[in-house]
């Protein structure tokens, strides 16, 4: 991974009632570069069982949505903000609950984050090479969506886990921006807003 980029890189901002940020820590691990990932907890209300970066609504103690996704990525898997290194941003996202969610990228050291397990169901350092692997991606285009309309949802299957939604979208651009790989540029299937996810 090439971060060098997203310091300079123009990010799109969103204006949102729900504001919110998460940390997509890099973390060197055997001399190749990983992403760390949560997975969240079952009994939460929104997006149980899902994959995500680590992050949260902004609260009012947060200076700034930086110190929003430092804060989260501390209470939910013990990540102190004194040691990451935060290089730059990606894309405002909106999810499906209605949060303008803005994406830091911060380099963290590769050692053992302990869940909160109010939040967290586990913690997974997922491989950069194994996420830019053909064979562990796909994705589909959703047509109709009577509120997001027609869109591509992707999926990275890797280690057992999957990671789709908005923060499969994150993961796209991310990846993107800061190596070779490139998202196909045709979905591998059409399907109606009511089908089944492939999770």
């Amino acid at each position: 991974m090439n971060l060098s980029g997203l310091r300079r890189h123009a990010s799109r901002s969103l204006a949102g009632r729900r504001e919110a940020a998460v940390l997509a820590p890099v973390i060197e691990r055997d001399g190749d570069a990983h992403l760390l990932f949560t997975k969240r907890a079952e009994h939460l209300g929104e997006h149980p069982g899902q994959m995500s970066f680590p992050g949260g609504g902004r609260e009012p103690v947060d200076r700034t949505l930086t110190d929003t996704a430092l804060r989260e990525a501390n209470e939910e898997v013990g990540m102190r903000p004194d040691e990451v290194d935060v290089v730059g941003r990606i894309d405002d996202a909106r999810t499906s609950s209605a949060y303008a969610v803005r994406p830091f990228v911060g380099v963290a050291p590769d050692r053992e984050y302990v869940p909160d397990e109010s939040e967290v169901a586990e913690v997974a350092v997922l491989s950069v090479a194994d996420l830019t692997d053909p064979r562990n991606y796909e994705s589909e285009r959703r047509i109709g969506h009577p509120e997001y309309g027609d869109h591509r949802v992707h999926y990275f299957h890797v280690d057992g886990y999957t990671v789709w939604g908005v923060t499969g979208r994150m993961v796209v651009q991310l990846l993107e921006r800061t190596t070779d790989w490139r998202a196909p540029p045709d979905p591998d299937r059409v399907v109606g807003p009511e089908a089944d996810f492939p999770i």
